[in-house]
């Protein structure tokens, strides 16, 4: 057990997959000598040289591409967005060609590439270089995605991504590459699809993903302070979704709250919510609610973007609320 950074834990995983396999190799702006525009891939260039990481030009479209074509002929492309903002300028290689080219060949030709992108706001990045963008690819069948919340499954993840024969699309929260956590290394492959509980409680489920985990762990510690005992669940996972593990919690806890820095309108906790009350309303002592965005673009302004960007003190207001007390 060693303790790293979100950032470091990332950067190793690529390393050892490389390490482990010539056929991974990385492409983006500037993820050769730059190191990236988040470090992430700093010193790689050096271990592995020109050949394994190709620097592109700012051309979105033209790295999917290339990350499509390398991947349908033998190789395991590591494509990097530089900001998930950017997702949807090569949304057409990405959903049209990677997503569905498995199905249309009957199984014959496989897709395994990894689409990595910096994502979210609390930075100050405005509104075109802050968006989580996690949710816009949850209707496309042969994408999965991947959105993880500490060193950890930062780490196993992006090994598993790697080795998927699927496409991956991965999602790190730019906020919080400096974080640092726990990472065993020998810990085994990641359970592709498995929500994690990393918060055991009794009164209320809270559903949370990336940055806004971390903060709904600090909303449960100053909750139990008050007598309330919040589970907290890391979907980890939007694609393939388990709402099994989130049907689990509400069965134990009989509340549900959903977190995230995404708008409410095709939100995943739309989707979750939908999922518990299809399948286990019976289990819920109060309606389901959800904490997002407010419905405009994310603002520049520190004090704006603070105010939109759910908080703990959101979370603990809305909790509270829902079991009775006083917001």
């Amino acid at each position: 057990m060693i303790t790293t950074t979100y950032r470091e834990a990332i950067q190793q995983a690529l390393a050892d997959e490389m390490a482990a396999d010539s056929s991974v190799v990385l492409l983006g702006e500037d993820i050769g000598h730059a190191g990236g525009p988040f470090k992430v891939t700093e010193g790689l260039y050096e271990k592995f040289g020109p050949s394994r990481l190709l620097d592109t030009p700012i051309a979105e479209t033209g790295i999917l591409g290339c990350a499509v074509g390398m991947a349908i002929t033998g190789m395991r492309p590591v494509a990097e967005i530089m900001f998930s903002d950017f997702l949807m300028v090569c949304t057409d290689q990405l959903v049209n060609n990677a997503a569905k080219y498995r199905y249309m060949s009957g199984g014959q030709t496989s897709v395994p590439m990894v689409v990595r992108t910096s994502c979210g706001g609390g930075i100050r990045f405005g509104a075109q270089h802050s968006q989580v963008g996690e949710t816009w690819f949850l209707q496309f069948p042969g994408l999965k995605i991947f959105a993880p919340s500490n060193p950890h499954d930062a780490y196993h993840m992006m090994r598993a991504a790697i080795r998927d024969d699927n496409p991956v699309v991965f999602f790190e929260h730019k906020a919080i590459y400096a974080r640092k956590g726990e990472l065993d290394k020998s810990a085994g492959p990641a359970e592709v699809g498995k929500a994690r509980v990393c918060r055991e409680g009794t009164d209320l489920t809270i559903v949370a993903t990336l940055m806004m985990v971390g903060r709904a762990l600090e909303a449960a510690e100053r909750l139990e302070q008050e007598g309330i005992s919040a589970e907290v669940v890391d979907l980890r996972y939007l694609r393939p979704l388990d709402i099994e593990s989130v049907i689990k919690s509400v069965s134990r806890t009989h509340n549900l709250l959903t977190v995230e820095e995404n708008h409410a309108l095709g939100g995943w906790g739309a989707e979750v919510v939908a999922g518990v009350v299809e399948t286990a309303m019976d289990e819920l002592d109060s309606a389901p609610q959800r904490i997002t965005l407010p419905d405009a673009p994310l603002p520049f302004s520190p004090v704006l973007e603070d105010a939109a960007i759910p908080s703990v003190d959101a979370i603990v207001a809305k909790a509270r609320s829902m079991l009775g007390g006083q917001a």
